[in-house]
C-alpha cells in the first residue's frame, strides 16, 4: 500500500518556482501546494501569496478538497514514524568552551561529510552547512546595497557593519546577507539585487531573491539533497556580543541599517514576517528582546511574542514605535524602522554631493573579525523595554552627553531625535 504524504510548498528553485498570485496579480509572489505523493500542483489556485501583508492571499489544500470533493482522491494511511527510514546526518563541528572564536576561525566541515559512526549515539545535527571560505570569498563592499549606505553613513560606520555582518557581493553588485547562526555555522546566503540610489529592492527580474545554497546545487551534484534550516540573520553577534539586548527586525537591509544609528543593540533580521518563530527563537534563552514590527504588523508580531514568552525563558517586548508613526500609504508600502531613519536622516542632512563609489572603504581583508564584549546591557530590566512602547514618554534630555556624541547630534540634529524616540541610553 503506498503511504500518504502530506501535501508541501513548492521549494524555491528561482523564478520559475513563484508564480502569479490569482488575488493581486502579483507576478513571481505565488508559492503553489504540490501533491505529497506525485509533486505536482494540486491546481493553480491552491497556494499562498507571499504578500501577506498587502494581500494575504492563501487557499490551502484542505479547503480546496471541500469545495470540490470531487477532485479529493483517496490517500493511503501516512506512515507511522516508527516505520520511516532514518537519514544519514552530517557531523558539527565543536566550539571551543572557554574562549569565544570568530566564526571565520571555526573548522566547519563539509556540509555533506557524513558523520562518524559512535556506538549508541545518534547524528548530533540534521542541518547541513555551507564552509565559511564561500563567505570569506565573497567580501567585498562592492555591492549596490553598500552604495546605497554611501549615501547616509560614513566610511567607518559602513566597514564596521559589513565586518560585523559579513556582507558579501556577487559579480552583479547583488548583496549576500550571509545566514551564520550562534556557533559560527554558515547555513546560507540571501542574495538580493538593490537600487542604488533609493536603496529599494529590485523585484520580478534578474535582482529577484536567490539562495547560496541554490546555486551550489547547479554547480556542485553533492549539494542536491542540501537540507536547510534557517536562523536570524545576524545570529553569531549573539556569540560575539552575549550582553547587548537584542532587537528584531523583517529585512536583513532593515538589520544593517539600524545597526550603523543604534549599536547599543544586536540587529537580527526575521527574512521575512514570518520568519520569526518558536525554533528560531531558542537562542533567545535568558536574553533581552525587543521586536521591531513593519507598520501593518504588530497585532501579528504581538501574538508571536506571547507564543515566544510563554515556550522560552526570556525578556520581550515588542514595540510600537513605527505603528504609531506610520501613514496608512506607509502602511500598505511596508514601511519600516529603517525607512524612519533615512527620513530623519533626509530631514537633517542634504545627501553627499560626490558619488556614492568614491566614498565605499577599502576592500575587507577578512568578515567579521569581531571581539567579545563584556559590557553591562543599556537596558536591564523588562519595564525598560516597556518604556519604549509609551507614546508620552517624555524625552530624556537631562541626561547629558559624551563630547563626542553632543558633536555628532550639532551635526546632524536628527540624531536626537532617534535617541528621544527609541529611549536611548550612552554606554560608558
Amino acid at each position: 500500500m503506498p503511504h500518504y504524504k502530506k501535501p508541501y510548498f513548492q521549494p524555491y528553485k528561482g523564478k520559475s518556482t513563484r508564480h502569479t498570485c490569482p488575488a493581486c496579480k502579483d507576478t513571481y509572489s505565488f508559492t503553489l501546494y504540490l501533491n505529497g505523493n506525485t509533486g505536482q500542483p494540486i491546481h493553480p489556485t491552491v497556494g499562498k501569496c507571499n504578500h501577506e501583508n498587502k494581500c494575504g492571499y492563501h487557499y490551502t489544500p484542505r479547503q480546496y478538497f471541500n469545495d470540490h470533493p470531487e477532485k479529493k482522491n483517496k490517500q493511503p494511511q501516512k506512515q507511522s514514524t516508527s516505520q520511516q527510514p532514518k537519514k544519514q546526518q552530517p557531523s558539527s563541528c565543536q566550539l571551543p568552551s572557554r574562549q569565544l572564536t570568530p566564526p571565520q576561525q571555526l573548522q566547519i566541515q563539509h556540509p555533506l561529510q557524513p558523520a562518524e559512526s559512535t556506538p549508541n549515539k545518534k547524528p548530533s545535527s540534521e542541518i547541513n552547512h555551507i564552509p565559511y571560505t564561500y563567505v570569506k570569498r565573497s567580501a567585498s563592499y562592492n555591492s549596490n546595497f553598500v552604495r546605497f549606505l554611501c549615501n547616509y553613513f560614513s566610511k567607518d560606520k559602513i566597514e564596521t557593519a559589513v565586518e560585523y555582518y559579513a556582507l558579501g557581493a556577487t559579480k552583479n553588485k547583488e548583496v549576500i546577507f550571509w545566514q551564520i547562526d550562534i556557533n559560527g555555522k554558515v547555513r546560507t546566503g540571501k542574495i538580493m539585487q538593490y537600487n542604488p540610489r533609493t536603496g529599494k529592492r529590485i523585484k520580478n527580474n534578474t535582482g529577484a531573491i536567490d539562495w547560496v545554497h541554490n546555486k551550489l546545487k547547479k554547480t556542485n551534484p553533492g549539494y542536491d539533497n542540501f537540507n536547510l534550516r534557517q536562523c536570524y540573520f545576524g545570529e553569531h553577534l549573539l556569540r560575539l556580543y552575549p550582553n547587548r539586548p537584542i532587537a528584531i527586525v523583517e529585512a536583513e537591509k532593515t538589520a544593517v541599517i539600524t545597526s550603523m544609528v543604534i549599536p547599543q543593540y544586536n540587529w537580527l533580521a526575521a527574512g521575512n514576517l514570518n520568519g520569526l518563530n518558536i525554533e528560531k527563537s531558542k537562542v533567545f534563552e535568558n536574553r533581552d528582546i525587543v521586536l521591531y514590527p513593519d507598520a501593518g504588523c504588530y497585532e501579528k508580531w504581538s501574538k508571536k511574542m506571547i507564543e515566544i514568552r510563554k515556550q522560552i525563558p526570556c525578556k520581550i517586548a515588542v514595540s510600537e514605535l513605527i505603528e504609531y508613526h506610520a501613514t496608512p500609504q506607509q502602511i500598505a508600502a511596508g514601511y519600516d524602522i529603517a525607512d524612519y531613519i533615512i527620513q530623519q536622516l533626509n530631514a537633517g542632512k542634504h545627501l553627499p554631493q560626490q558619488h556614492p563609489q568614491s566614498q565605499i572603504p577599502p576592500q575587507p581583508k577578512q568578515p567579521t573579525q569581531l571581539q567579545s564584549e563584556q559590557q553591562s546591557s543599556p537596558l536591564q530590566s523588562e519595564q525598560s523595554f516597556q518604556s519604549q512602547t509609551e507614546d508620552n514618554t517624555e524625552p530624556r534630555n537631562s541626561t547629558p552627553f559624551s563630547p563626542t556624541l553632543q558633536r555628532m547630534i550639532s551635526i546632524n540634529p536628527s540624531l536626537l531625535t532617534l535617541i528621544n524616540e527609541f529611549q536611548l541610553v550612552e554606554c560608558p
